[in-house]
C-alpha cells in the first residue's frame, strides 16, 4: 500500500517546541482531483485570513502532483479552495512568500528552479523567471543579510547553496557548496525562519526511509564565502508517532510567528 500523507496544524511558544492541534487537510478534502494524499504545506497570512498551499498527489499518478490551497479565518476550520497551479510536469513543495508587496512561489518541478508570481490571489500564478537550471528538489529561497539565498537538494544526498543580490538572480553557487552530503540532514523540510536573528533551516531525515523525521539547524555564519551551522536540540523535532495520521514519519514544517509571540506551523505526516 502506498504512503498516505496528511496535513496538520501545530502551535507552541517556540518553533522548536510545537504540539499538534489537529489534522486539517487530507486527500479526501480535495474535490477537484482524485487525490491519494496532500503534503508539503506552506502558510500565508493575508488580509486577516490564513491560506495554506500544498501539493495534491493524484491517486492514479504519484508523479503528477499539482498545487492547491485551503483557507481559514482561525487556522482551525479550513475550507478547500481548489487547484491553483498545474503544469505538464510534476509540481510539489509550493514555497510561497511575500516580497515587496508581491507574492511569489518556487514549487519543486522537473525543469530547474522556477519563480512564479501571483497575479490574482490566491488562484492565478504566472511563471516569471528561471532562477537555476538545475535538476534538484525542494528549492528554498530566503532573505538574509541583504542577499537572497537558495537551498536546493540534489539526489542522492547533497544540499547545494546559491546566492544572489536580487530575487530574480543571477544566482552564484556558494564556494562551500555542497554544504551537506548526508541523507539525514540534506533535503530541505520547509521554509527557513529567523529566530533570535539567526536563520533556522529544517531538514528531512531520509533514513531508514524517505520522510522519516525533521531536524533543525541554526546557521551561525553565512556570508558570500563562509557557511557554518549547528543542530538545534531536541532532535529530531518531528517524527512518526507509531499510530494514526503520522504513524510512519513526518517530513515538512512551515512555522510562522504570531502577533502575541507564539508560533503556528503547518506540518505533514504519513501512514
Amino acid at each position: 500500500m502506498p504512503d498516505v500523507w496528511s496535513i496538520a496544524i501545530y502551535r507552541g511558544a517556540s518553533p522548536l517546541s510545537l504540539a499538534p492541534t489537529g489534522v486539517v487537510i487530507t486527500g479526501s478534502d480535495v474535490t477537484d482531483v482524485d487525490a491519494a494524499s496532500v503534503a508539503d504545506p506552506f502558510l500565508l497570512r493575508r488580509e486577516g485570513r490564513w491560506f495554506l498551499f500544498f501539493e495534491v498527489i493524484p491517486r492514479a499518478n504519484h508523479r503528477g502532483g499539482v498545487i492547491a490551497f485551503a483557507e481559514s479565518e482561525d487556522a482551525v476550520c479550513w475550507r478547500y479552495g481548489g487547484v491553483v497551479l498545474r503544469e505538464p510536469f510534476h509540481l510539489s513543495y509550493p514555497h510561497v512568500f511575500e516580497w515587496e508587496s508581491e507574492i511569489y512561489m518556487t514549487p519543486e518541478n522537473e525543469n530547474g528552479v522556477r519563480l512564479y508570481r501571483c497575479t490574482s490571489f490566491p488562484s492565478c500564478w504566472t511563471h516569471v523567471a528561471d532562477l537555476l537550471s538545475i535538476e534538484g528538489a525542494d528549492p528554498t529561497p530566503f532573505r538574509f543579510g541583504e542577499r537572497w539565498w537558495l537551498f536546493v537538494y540534489v539526489a542522492p544526498d547533497l544540499l547545494r547553496l546559491f546566492f544572489s543580490e536580487s530575487l530574480t538572480g543571477v544566482y552564484r553557487e556558494h564556494p562551500a557548496s555542497p554544504i551537506v552530503a548526508d541523507n539525514t540532514r540534506a533535503r530541505p523540510a520547509g521554509r527557513v525562519i529567523l529566530l533570535d536573528g539567526a536563520p533556522i533551516r529544517f531538514a528531512q531525515v531520509g533514513r531508514p526511509s524517505y520522510g522519516s523525521a525533521v531536524r533543525a539547524f541554526r546557521i551561525t555564519e553565512l556570508t558570500a564565502s563562509t557557511h557554518r551551522e549547528e543542530e538545534v536540540s531536541p532532535s529530531p523535532l518531528f517524527t512518526g508517532s507509531g499510530s494514526g495520521w503520522n504513524a510512519n514519519g513526518m517530513h515538512h514544517v512551515d512555522a510562522q510567528r504570531l502577533e502575541d509571540g507564539s508560533w503556528i506551523a503547518a506540518v505533514d505526516g504519513r501512514r
